[in-house]
């Protein structure tokens, strides 16, 4: 069968249609990876990480940069995407995570995950967030 490059998409079917290609794993499971050497990359933009906080020992990394800090012949190549390494990715709900995911396997990273919820997920079952404007 032949794809349809022609045929519009939405955001939301690109989510979904990642999201069946990644591992998605519970905050829960997270705090075990991270303490076993996993690296937990935070996509948000710098302005919701400073109004909503951050995860603790998370590496913020933009979404907008990915592919090129990832690459390794890449002239960006940051040395933290380690394909050998297990990598964690999340952002505010889980869609961008999801992408980020999505975009790491097509690179060639073999043990990658997003975390299912995001941000809102980690906060809403009370987890450690550091700084954030608590009045919003």
């Amino acid at each position: 069968m032949t794809e349809n490059l022609n045929v519009p998409t939405t955001a939301k079917q690109m989510v979904a249609e990642a999201r069946g290609r990644v591992e998605s794993i519970t905050p829960e499971q997270v705090v075990a990876d991270v303490k076993q050497g996993a690296l937990l990359i935070d996509l948000r933009e710098t302005e919701e990480c400073v109004e909503h906080g951050v995860i603790p020992d998370a590496v913020h990394f933009p979404r907008g940069m990915l592919e090129f800090w990832a690459d390794p012949n890449s002239a960006y190549h940051r040395q933290e995407f380690d394909p050998s390494r297990r990598i964690i990715l999340h952002c505010m709900a889980g869609g961008r995570s999801s992408l980020a995911a999505d975009t790491l396997q097509q690179l060639g990273f073999k043990n990658v995950a997003h975390m299912d919820g995001g941000f809102e997920r980690w906060s809403l079952e009370g987890r450690p967030v550091l700084g954030g404007h608590k009045d919003s």
